[in-house]
């Protein structure tokens, strides 16, 4: 799709992580969200927004149900997010089957990349897996803060590792002295 022709609308949610941006294609009467944004050092979330969807305009009135619970999520409570607000349209095969297995990784628990392959039958694949992570059009919704390197160092994360490693101990994941996840939050398969 055409992000310049199509029609978007965006919302920002505060948080003490920092402001995310919850982007939806206007779809008639349902309005998907094709994109979570996550907050930059130095770069306001309105200018991250107007790179990537130029004609995006501002949501009007409050959050709704999905910017809520991703309010909450931010604020430390365990939140179960319905998928089908989200614009899978755009994410297909291998990429679509990695998004969907890391949204079964528990709350307070982590999974290694390749785990994930393994998980989701392509065994070795983790570098392939961290690409996707990488270009999860949905973090938060689909916790891609939940995986992490087969020694339980963090990886990488688009909001930054300081983020990620918040994240986790909202969820109640513990780290060692070199700031590893502990191995008794590791969940072995989806």
């Amino acid at each position: 799709m055409d992000q310049k022709r199509a029609s978007y609308t965006y919302d920002l949610i505060p948080s003490t992580l920092g402001e995310i941006g919850l982007v939806r294609r206007a779809d008639g009467g349902r309005s998907p969200i094709c994109r979570i944004l996550l907050p930059e050092a130095g770069r306001p979330m309105t200018g991250k927004i107007r790179d990537l969807f130029p004609n995006a305009v501002p949501e009007k009135g409050n959050h709704d149900e999905i910017g809520k619970q991703i309010q909450s999520l931010l604020a430390g409570s365990s939140v179960d997010f319905r998928l089908e607000n989200l614009d899978f349209g755009i994410v297909k095969g291998f990429a679509r089957r990695v998004l969907l297995a890391d949204g079964k990784i528990p709350r307070g628990r982590v999974m290694t990349y390749g785990g994930l392959a393994a998980s989701v039958g392509v065994a070795g694949s983790a570098r392939a897996v961290g690409n996707v992570m990488a270009g999860n059009p949905f973090p938060l919704v689909i916790p891609c803060h939940r995986v992490v390197r087969s020694g339980g160092s963090l990886g990488g994360f688009g909001g930054g590792a300081e983020m990620k490693k918040a994240l986790l101990r909202m969820e109640g994941i513990a780290f060692d002295a070199q700031g590893r996840v502990l191995p008794e939050h590791l969940f072995e398969k989806c």
